[in-house]
């Protein structure tokens, strides 16, 4: 018996748990049969088929009452009006006004946000202008060819994953690229091919304290300086935080500076001033568009019934899976090539909002919280991990993420794409049992060998998969599909009862890191060896 959840009647967990034990003590061939047609729900040209989850009428009705429990159409409601919904921190968090063109005020703290975020994206509209047009140029007074947005986390994932899902729609003679990582691969690289007096560095950081960000900063401003002179480096700089203090220091041009919000937490904040770089890369109308998709996601998430409302239905299938089913895992599976950095996003996005083992009022969970989340280009998958969801001892849930067109054009490149999209779920969901092995007339044919061998070519299904499909990738579906994501995320939460705004787990071991540093540098200073230093440094850190 799994434990109760903290929403929804002892009767209803029964119930749920119950369904649950049934539907995976049949065969696939019972479960996934015909009749299934209208496990599938639509959205702004988005659509969701859950036929291959392990459901049926009678349990999709039961995880309906419990959404009802859980209120959620309050809990997004409390969520876009700029409540409290992140208590640990005292804050609201309010990533959905940021593409809401609604002019009605919305208060925080007394503040009228909507103004404040009116007046960032003017400034960034005509910032993005003028590095396009030429208007702003470099201290050589050459326009600037290239972008280095430097950030972590929020500050990066994002922003890379919409930068390579809208490579069709980049603005010529611009290249943007990302620096995130601390052991200075990616910018050396990067200044090993770029020219200094037509690279434009952005600085993403809300402390401008974060260790990775301050490093690369310094190093782009240090490798700036040594081509331009240290005198020259502010003209290539621009940079996104709340700490003026920290960017006067460091030189960013009062007119390069973008401000953030305590009220958007960073793994939302793409659709803030730190989209900068996807506006630089892609133009402010198709960030206009990418904003205005993720908008109508919102409205469809506030008005549409539990029932046809799609993150909630994610949402519910998510905590079905994990809290009932014993999937623990989850696999995003994009079959598209432009998504491939769709995973890695969503890795940050769900589980370090709903990576926590307290509730909200401080007391310990005793039930799986947040799943394992990680995926791959869906025929790259194929080829590596797919045999894990196949025939593993580890029960796998996943989304196929299928756009109808391919980018070549060809109706045959489409056809492929879904006929393996498809196929892969449809394996996974109905199987292949021993009967239907020893049934196929090669196995036949084969004799007592191919009979030894049937065991290995047994598939077990009832392997709950989602498929999200969309005409294309372009702009305002790609931000359809993050939005509802980031609504599944939320409404999953509600369920656990957690708070999925804050992210302690990430904070110890960055103060951790710090004072980390001092030790390490000693050592560093004991051998001329790599392998003696790396040893020094082990015990420096070590436990002993």
């Amino acid at each position: 018996m799994t434990t109760p959840l903290p929403v929804g009647s002892a009767d209803l967990h029964a119930r749920l748990t119950t369904h649950a034990a049934r539907l995976s003590a049949l065969a696939p061939a019972q479960i996934f049969g015909s009749g299934r047609r209208h496990f599938r729900g639509e959205a702004e040209g988005v659509v969701l088929d859950y036929s291959r989850q392990l459901i049926d009428d009678a349990a999709l009705a039961d995880l309906l009452e419990l959404a009802t429990s859980a209120e959620l159409p309050a809990a997004l409601a409390a969520q876009a009006g700029g409540a409290t919904v992140n208590p640990t921190e005292g804050r609201a968090a309010l990533h959905t006004a940021l593409r809401d063109p609604s002019t009605t005020p919305l208060l925080v703290q007394g503040v009228n946000v909507r103004a404040e975020i009116a007046r960032t994206r003017a400034q960034l509209r005509a910032f993005v202008a003028d590095v396009h047009t030429g208007r702003r140029v470099g201290a050589t007074g050459q326009r600037f060819t290239d972008v280095i947005n430097i950030g972590i986390g929020g500050s990066d994932l994002g922003p890379v994953m919409a930068a390579e899902a809208l490579k069709p729609y980049a603005v010529p003679g611009l290249g943007v690229h990302f620096v995130s990582n601390i052991d200075g691969a990616s910018l050396v690289d990067l200044t090993a091919r770029l020219n200094p007096a037509t690279t434009l560095v952005v600085v993403c950081s809300k402390t401008f304290t974060t260790i990775e960000t301050t490093t690369n900063a310094n190093r782009a401003r240090a490798w700036l300086a040594a081509a331009l002179g240290a005198e020259h480096t502010a003209a290539h700089f621009a940079a996104v935080s709340t700490n003026a203090a920290a960017m006067d220091a460091f030189g960013v041009p009062d007119d390069a500076r973008f401000t953030m919000w305590d009220w958007v937490g960073g793994r939302y904040s793409m659709w803030s001033a730190v989209g900068l770089a996807i506006e630089l890369a892609v133009g402010s109308v198709h960030f206009e568009q990418l904003l205005a998709g993720a908008h109508a996601i919102d409205a469809h998430a506030l008005q549409a019934p539990l029932a046809q409302n799609l993150p909630a239905l994610m949402a519910l299938f998510s905590v079905w899976n994990g809290h009932y089913v014993g999937c623990h895992s989850h696999a995003i599976l994009p079959y598209a090539e432009r998504l491939h950095r769709l995973p890695a996003y969503l890795q940050q996005l769900t589980m370090e909002s709903n990576g926590k083992h307290v509730r909200l009022d401080g007391t310990t969970v005793d039930y799986p919280t947040g799943a394992v989340l990680w995926g791959e280009a869906g025929n790259n998958g194929q080829h590596s991990f797919f045999q894990l969801l196949h025939q593993g001892t580890h029960r796998v849930a996943a989304d196929f993420v299928v756009p109808y067109e391919s980018p070549s054009g060809r109706v045959e490149d489409s056809v492929l794409t879904l006929s393996n999209a498809f196929a892969q779920a449809n394996v996974l969901a109905r199987g292949r049992s021993l009967a239907d092995v020893l049934a196929d007339p090669k196995v036949q044919a084969g004799g007592a060998a191919a009979a030894a061998l049937a065991p290995h070519r047994v598939h077990a299904g009832g392997r709950p998969s989602s498929i999200l499909g969309f005409a294309r990738v372009d702009p305002t579906t790609l931000g359809k599909l993050i939005a509802l994501y980031e609504h599944r995320t939320y409404l999953e939460s509600r369920f656990f009862g957690i708070n999925p705004f804050d992210q302690w787990g990430v904070e110890l071991g960055k103060v951790q890191a710090v004072g980390l540093v001092p030790a390490l540098e000693s050592a560093a200073a004991e051998s001329s060896d790599a392998l003696g230093r790396l040893r020094a440094s082990l015990d420096r850190a070590g436990l002993g």
